[in-house]
C-alpha cells in the first residue's frame, strides 16, 4: 500500500497520529508526515482507520 499526504491540504489536526502512531507522526510545524521506513504503511492495519479519520482528506491510499 502507497501512502501519501496532501501537503497543501493537510491541517494538522493530528487524527492520523493519533489513529496509527507507528505510520503516522506530525512534523516541526504540525502537519502530518510518515515515519522513516513507513510509507508502505509496514502491514498496520489502522492506517486505513487514519486516512478516514483525516477531516480535511489529505491522506490517499493505493
Amino acid at each position: 500500500m502507497h501512502i501519501e499526504i496532501d501537503k497543501d491540504v493537510c491541517i494538522g489536526a493530528g487524527q492520523c497520529a493519533l489513529a496509527a502512531p507507528n505510520v503516522f507522526t506530525q512534523d516541526d510545524d504540525g502537519y502530518s508526515t510518515l515515519l522513516p521506513g513507513r510509507e508502505d504503511g509496514a502491514g498496520d492495519p489502522m492506517v486505513r482507520e487514519a486516512a478516514r479519520a483525516c477531516p480535511v482528506g489529505a491522506i490517499k491510499l493505493s
